[in-house]
């Protein structure tokens, strides 16, 4: 079994954690991992805020994990109206691939009318936190860090102890990271052949 696999099998969501700081270099590496993570039309709608204080606490219900926790990650996303095909954020993001930008928002136009059109923008776009917040947890548990993922929380609340504009961003997804002070958790999960079905 592969490292990044064992890790995997090992990590669970912790819900208490050692006042053990993490390290500069292992958060640069839990980052890196998020930064790298692949999104829908390689976007990266996310920002990723490193913090930790009473507010960004209390926004989240006082959750133990987010108490205890000595580093919170707050991946934020940006609304709706930043993926029009016309957009300052979409023309910047358009301009970094290959070909032009023209190219880019010929091939994109049609995805963002069917999400426009269903009313799924928003959340198509949190969605893409998750694939970087799994990353992250998975690079965390490398490096021995546990962690929580978080889905309990005011999102105006916790725009507004970051400073945001709520017109602008909204939360996508808080992850509580650390050195756990409890113990591991075994892993109940279905089979594989359960949760499986072979089409080819």
């Amino acid at each position: 079994m592969g490292k990044t696999l064992e890790s995997i099998r090992h990590r669970y969501s912790c819900k208490k954690y050692r006042s053990t700081p993490i390290s500069r270099s292992v958060l640069g590496n839990i980052l890196e991992a998020g930064r790298l993570s692949p999104s829908s039309f390689g976007l990266e709608p996310w920002t990723f805020h490193v913090c930790r204080s009473s507010d960004i606490i209390s926004a989240c219900f006082n959750q133990e994990s987010m108490k205890t926790a000595p580093t919170t990650i707050v991946i934020t996303v940006r609304r709706a109206k930043a993926y029009a095909p016309d957009s300052p954020f979409l023309l910047q993001r358009a301009s970094r691939f290959p070909g032009s930008v023209e190219e880019f928002i010929d091939d994109y136009r049609g995805y963002y009318e069917f999400l426009r059109d269903s009313g799924r923008l928003d959340m198509w776009s949190r969605s893409q936190s998750y694939i970087a917040a799994a990353n992250m947890m998975t690079a965390a548990a490398e490096e021995g860090v546990m962690s929580c993922a978080i889905e309990g929380y005011d999102n105006d609340r916790l725009i507004g102890a970051l400073g945001l504009d709520g017109d602008e961003e909204e939360i996508g997804i808080v992850v509580a990271f650390g050195y756990p002070a409890d113990e591991e958790r075994g892993k109940i999960r279905e089979s594989l052949e359960s949760i499986t079905v072979m089409h080819c």
